[in-house]
């Protein structure tokens, strides 16, 4: 295959669509997704304030949207995204099925690294007279920041998988160039040049999560 200026513009177009998406989804589903770690970790029966209740209903409401593959969510969420964005088509469409997919992701993800917390840190605070918020804030997310770091590069790696499969219904970015060409018009070499490029930015994204993690972890100062 040719690499004329338009196929160049093509690919740098993808790949900016791409972390277009990836970025804003990530940024939107980690508003959403913290808070909702946070509640599942506080509310939980063994937590600082158990309500066993809104933890089941929040802990099903969450299971429920990470069972639904992206695909099958991507299309069944496209009236609502065409309410919220106008449109189903291109990068900006894809941020809405994003962040549903990867919010209730990254909640688990916050939840499990909140847990990892030393229960008798979290017993000091309680006896020092920290209410709930101070314990979230000055305790919880600072002990598990290495945790919630690794998590991060995990999530935001998931996001770009789930970004990649968008292309099937015209989300834009290097999966769409991928399916267009290497599917549908068997070029191989543009299929497989996208593909490089995104193992490219997953093992940039890893090793960003990873060093962050490590300068942040107190244990091996």
């Amino acid at each position: 295959m040719t690499f004329d200026q338009a196929t160049v513009n093509m690919i740098l177009q993808g790949i900016w669509e791409t972390i277009y998406m990836v970025l804003l989804s990530s940024a939107v589903s980690y508003l959403i997704g913290i808070p909702l770690g946070i509640i599942l970790v506080v509310t939980d029966k063994k937590g600082i304030s158990p309500m066993p209740a809104l933890n089941l209903i929040l802990g099903v409401i969450i299971n429920i949207l990470r069972s639904v593959p992206f695909l099958i969510l991507l299309v069944a969420v496209l009236p609502f995204t065409r309410m919220v964005v106008g449109t189903t088509l291109g990068a900006k469409a894809v941020v809405v099925p994003l962040v549903i997919a990867a919010a209730p992701y990254i909640a688990r993800m916050v939840e499990s690294s909140l847990k990892e917390v030393d229960a008798g840190v979290i017993e000091a605070a309680k006896s020092m007279g920290a209410n709930t918020m101070q314990i979230v804030w000055k305790v919880l997310l600072p002990e598990s920041k290495p945790s919630l770091l690794i998590g991060a590069a995990i999530s935001v790696t998931t996001i770009l998988g789930y970004s990649a499969m968008a292309g099937f219904v015209g989300g834009g970015g290097l999966g769409t160039i991928a399916i267009n060409y290497g599917y549908y018009r068997y070029q191989t070499g543009m299929m497989l040049i996208t593909v490089a490029i995104l193992v490219i930015i997953v093992q940039i994204i890893q090793e960003i999560g990873m060093r962050s993690a490590k300068a942040s972890d107190k244990r091996i100062r």
